[in-house]
């Protein structure tokens, strides 16, 4: 299918659907027009990268799991790993953003609240 089909059915423009060629998310043949011609399979591809986006994952990590997804003899478990990483990423930012948020509150009303803090001992 062209370009023009695919952001339709998808609901993404073809400019995104260009970048998304761009870093190796997308892929398609050429016509000898010159146009791209998407395979039918683009659709639940890219209905997956819109989910994957939306629970977190960052482009670059859908484009290097993506294939390796898709080769995976039990996609549920591959799945499965993929999102306990996910998670612990996440806990991990969490707990920096726990002691950033305690450093910002602790500089709070200070008189000079981006001066080093004193160091104690």
């Amino acid at each position: 299918m062209r370009i023009g089909e695919l952001a339709t059915r998808v609901g993404l423009s073809r400019d995104a659907l260009r970048f998304y060629e761009q870093v190796g998310i997308l892929t398609s043949a050429r016509r000898p027009n010159g146009y791209r011609d998407y395979p039918p399979e683009a659709v639940p591809w890219l209905e997956y990268v819109r989910t994957a986006q939306t629970l977190g994952f960052t482009l670059a990590e859908i484009a290097e799991h993506g294939e390796q997804l898709i080769e995976a003899p039990d996609q549920v478990e591959a799945l499965s790993v993929l999102f306990a990483d996910k998670i612990r990423i996440i806990d991990t930012r969490m707990a920096e953003l726990t002691v950033l948020r305690a450093e910002l509150t602790a500089r709070a009303g200070t008189e000079c609240p981006v001066r080093p803090a004193p160091r104690s001992g």
